[in-house]
């Protein structure tokens, strides 16, 4: 495992090498303090230029890159803001078509009014748009998917400022955990809509997310969608307040014409991909890191951190599929190395964020209290004895019971071995080595 997610530090990014030069002409706009938090917010946005197109998971199932959402968590003033300004700018092409799309409406409006009551209404035209404004109503929501299916399966994106706006889009707080997992798993809408004009369609709901918030409103937000599968389905990118206080104004981007020549070369890459296509080192690379999140769960006993790992390792393959198609529908090492490092920036934002709230009920402990699942054979010595692994589960709140099984786990992974002579468990050098 390349990455320690139990400490209080973020993973560090790798150097963005071949094949990631989109991502860092994105980050020559972003200030230097949040440049790392800023690339997982990406994907969702460059996945919701792709469509008519599907790659085969590690399963053998087809997944399109789109019910892709990532949710930024900053504390205030941390210049997460700034990210409005790369959102626009990715989507120049969804506002001139949606600025389009809005003259009809209103050419429609005053035609429709201008009309005899007694005579029959011009129909509505048949619009669709790309990038909807933030307060959009669900059934507005709904009625946009319905019209993106019929244009051949488009995506519409969001950008929501404050996480509390997903409420008016979902109809309620109460129907956010339903449409964000209708919308990852690319399920339908799950319900047929009656209209003045009659009963509507059921769309299957393509859309991708972007969502900035501060710590508090986040874990106030996700309270309840910790353990129902709506948790797991979104991706955190968090940034923790800087210890040392820095009297600097962050610089942020200038947006030249050169940024956006570059910039458009590889949008026009994500729009004219079309088919069906296996990414056998992606996939490779996606199978390695299933074994090491499961080598993650035993040795912190954490079923829950296996369970969330799933999606992580789903919604970094996604990402991983669009850098696929941005460099040309090649892969590189580079790619390899920043699709891991999603996974375990995801995990660890998760982790920081919810740590406690994953056993407990309350939101109220600080953010120094916080913490990652724990290596507990790493707080072991080199050899140790049961006991020693039941007294530190017993420190934990974990049961006794499992100290057997979790030590059966640990020498099936590798990582000590027994001795039938001494009694005693020793870690392996592989083990000590990585």
């Amino acid at each position: 495992m390349k990455y320690d997610i139990s400490k209080p530090s973020a993973p560090k990014m790798p150097i963005l090498g071949k094949g990631t030069e989109c991502i860092k002409i994105l980050l020559s706009q972003v200030s230097g303090n949040m440049q790392e938090p800023m690339v997982p917010m990406f994907f969702p946005i460059l996945g919701a230029h792709i469509s008519g197109t599907e790659f085969q998971y590690p399963d053998n199932s087809w997944k399109e890159p789109t019910g892709m959402m990532t949710n930024l968590v900053a504390h205030s003033g941390d210049n997460k803001g700034q990210f409005k300004d790369l959102a626009n700018a990715i989507c120049r092409d969804f506002r001139e078509h949606d600025k389009a799309e809005e003259d009809k409406l209103l050419e429609w409006q005053k035609k429709k009014q201008t009309e005899p009551d007694n005579k029959k209404k011009t129909a509505r035209p048949d619009v669709f748009f790309r990038f909807p404004p933030t307060n959009t109503t669900n059934a507005a929501f709904i009625q946009n998917a319905l019209a993106l299916e019929a244009q051949g399966g488009l995506t519409q994106y969001f950008n929501l400022p404050e996480v509390e706006m997903a409420d008016r889009l979902c109809g309620g707080h109460k129907q956010v955990s339903v449409l964000l997992r209708n919308v990852y798993d690319r399920d339908r809408a799950g319900a047929l809509r009656a209209t003045a004009e009659g009963v509507t369609g059921n769309p299957t709901i393509r859309a991708c997310f972007t969502i900035s918030s501060n710590p508090d409103s986040t874990r106030k937000f996700y309270k309840y969608e910790l353990t129902n599968g709506t948790f797991g389905r979104m991706v955190f990118s968090y940034k923790p307040r800087s210890i040392n206080r820095s009297g600097k104004i962050p610089r942020l981007g200038k947006y030249p014409d050169e940024f956006y020549q570059k910039l458009d070369a590889y949008l026009a890459r994500l729009d004219l991909t079309k088919g069906r296509f296996i990414i056998r080192p992606l996939n490779k690379l996606t199978d390695r890191l299933a074994q090491d999140m499961a080598s993650l769960a035993d040795l912190a006993d954490d079923d829950l951190l296996f369970e969330i790992s799933h999606r992580a390792l789903v919604s970094a393959w996604k990402a991983g599929c669009i850098l696929w198609v941005l460099n040309n529908q090649t892969w590189t090492r580079a790619m390899g190395e920043l699709v891991e490092w999603l996974v375990y920036h995801d995990l660890w934002s998760k982790m920081q964020l919810f740590a406690d709230m994953l056993g407990k009920d309350t939101y109220q402990m600080s953010e120094v209290q916080r913490r990652g699942p724990k290596n507990m054979l790493d707080s072991l010595p080199d050899t140790f004895n049961e006991a020693q692994l039941e007294a530190l589960r017993t420190s934990l709140d974990k049961s006794k019971e499992g100290t057997k099984g979790q030590l059966a786990q640990w020498v099936f992974r590798g990582f000590i071995t027994y001795s039938n002579q001494t009694g005693l468990y020793t870690k392996t050098e592989e083990y000590l080595r990585n």
